[in-house]
């Protein structure tokens, strides 16, 4: 049979597909799994322990999150350098992993509350004698940096220091201390727990630039899952779990901005 319908029903129902777009929540609800992409090479936030099973602040955080949902949480990883554009092309649902919120990345991502603040800080050799109070002292010095990082971006944005990009914190890590670098430059705490772990003859150097904001992106257009997401987070930060994660794994809670890092 053929039916001819009026142009009006004809618009509406091809506008409907847009207009009942599934919200990002439904999916994972229906499939019962939040997939979850991290490092898994960056502690203290995500690691794998001697067990070989990933662990950390951002892993427990995650899952609480997860729990919360009443879904299970589903760990993906990758190097930091494809975690977004994994997350772009629909592989993850979000990524923890302590991503800084930036308008470049708000452009092409939402993201849920902030949940964790720290500063940039160098990394220098346990016997360094030179005074790197700056990244501007690092001018004609070589400088490791996680590719497609904050910190990355933050170091070549400052002229004359020779940056040098690596998958993750290990790599970069083991050069400063054999001599191949003269400085790195992280998260403010990350880096007594990797210098801890990597045992390498290493220490904190200078904070550098501003307190950074980090938050839990997703893809856009899903204001019911963004909706889940800060509700599980505020819903930790009120009931002290949150503070909790925070305190085994810093000694401080990371929900505050701490003070200013000096320039």
């Amino acid at each position: 049979m053929n039916i001819r319908l009026p142009v009006a029903a004809l618009l509406v129902l091809l506008a409907m597909p847009a207009a009942m777009a599934a919200d990002l929540l439904d999916a994972v609800k229906q499939r019962g799994t939040l997939k979850i992409a991290l490092e898994g090479t960056y502690p203290p936030f995500n690691f794998k322990d001697a067990k070989q099973q990933l662990t950390g602040f951002d892993v427990e955080i995650a899952s609480e999150i997860a729990r919360r949902m009443q879904v299970k949480p589903e760990f993906a990883t990758a190097e930091w350098s494809g975690l977004l554009a994994g997350l772009q092309s629909g592989k993850f649902d979000i990524v923890v992993n302590q991503v800084g919120l930036t308008p470049q990345r708000k452009a092409v991502f939402d993201f849920s509350q902030p949940y964790t603040y720290s500063s940039a800080q160098l990394i220098v050799r346990k016997n360094e004698t030179r005074a790197f109070k700056s990244l501007a002292d690092l001018n004609g010095k070589r400088l490791g940096v996680g590719q497609g990082s904050n910190y990355a971006d933050m170091a070549k944005a400052v002229a004359g220091v020779q940056v040098k990009t690596y998958p993750g914190a290990p790599e970069y890590l083991q050069d400063l201390a054999t001599g191949r670098l003269d400085a790195a430059l992280n998260d403010s705490l990350l880096i007594p727990f990797a210098i801890k772990q990597a045992r390498l003859p290493l220490k904190a150097g200078a904070p550098v630039g501003e307190v950074a904001t980090m938050a839990i992106p997703f893809a856009k257009g899903n204001p019911q899952f963004k909706a889940a997401i800060d509700q599980a987070l505020s819903g930790m930060k009120a009931d002290g779990t949150f503070k909790k994660i925070s305190l085994k794994w810093f000694g401080i809670d990371v929900s505050k901005a701490p003070t200013l890092a000096k320039q």
